[in-house]
């Protein structure tokens, strides 16, 4: 089976082009973020008739996150459970799928602004929700995929610039001890247990012909819990949508997974 994590940065304007990509991967899976359409907005019938049942937690404006799937998804959570928060950055549900029952949790996280403001501080504390939380879920779903935009750099390969934007958002100490937090639970970076090729990015501004240069980052992130790292077969970004009009700032992260 294959799932795909997708930042739309609006599903409204992007629909055609989530549309056009399902029709030539026709993933069993597809997290979307950034949708900034309320749920009564969101495109239901458009999606049924591709093939996929959605599972939504819609914002207007902005925000909003929904996991499509081939199969009905049961157990959905909105939201970190134990954290406030008024804003629709993450959706959790289980997926029955040929390669067995998956717990699947697609966020949008917080993108902190700047490093000493009032919403980096959010970000910090909305990770360590995200953090105790995930243990619990880790602790029910053995086999568990957390997905999406996380706006972190994991590391220095991450980044077209690592030392001019050394402890800017998306590369500071803080937010990769986050990440790495996250990981000490038990989980893998599923690009990463693959050769791939250098300055592989995920996110490319749309100012100072950014994607023609390849001055993106990689921010849209698959980790996988251990139970599932056996059947792990690839992960892969496609690069190709952004070269589409009026494309997203963010490109599709793809895992295959392998029945055993």
């Amino acid at each position: 089976m294959k799932i795909a994590t997708w930042n739309v940065n609006s599903l409204a304007v992007r629909l055609p082009q989530v549309l056009d990509w399902l029709a030539t991967h026709p993933v069993d899976a597809l997290c979307l973020q950034e949708l900034k359409l309320s749920d009564d907005k969101f495109p239901l019938k458009e999606l049924k008739e591709a093939g996929y049942q959605s599972a939504v937690f819609g914002q207007k404006t902005y925000n909003g996150v929904a996991i499509l799937s081939k199969t009905p998804a049961r157990g959905i959570v909105k939201n970190i459970q134990g954290f406030s928060d008024e804003q629709s950055r993450v959706i959790a549900a289980t997926l029955d799928t040929p390669a067995g029952e998956l717990r699947v949790i697609n966020g949008y996280f917080v993108n902190g602004q700047a490093p000493a403001t009032e919403k980096f501080a959010y970000k910090m504390k909305w990770l360590d929700g995200l953090r105790d939380w995930l243990r619990e879920e880790l602790a029910a779903h053995p086999k568990l995929i957390l997905l999406g935009d996380f706006n972190i750099t994991v590391d220095d390969r991450d980044t077209y610039d690592p030392q001019g934007l050394r402890e800017t958002i998306h590369h500071t100490t803080e937010e990769r001890q986050h990440f790495q937090a996250l990981i000490d639970l038990g989980l893998s970076d599923a690009f990463r247990m693959f050769e791939q090729p250098e300055k592989s990015y995920s996110w490319w501004d749309y100012r100072e012909m950014a994607f023609r240069r390849n001055r993106g980052l990689r921010i849209d992130h698959i980790l996988v819990s251990e139970a599932l790292k056996p059947q792990v077969r690839s992960c892969v970004i496609d690069k190709l949508p952004r070269k589409n009009e009026r494309p997203s700032d963010h490109v599709p992260v793809v895992l295959e997974l392998v029945s055993l």
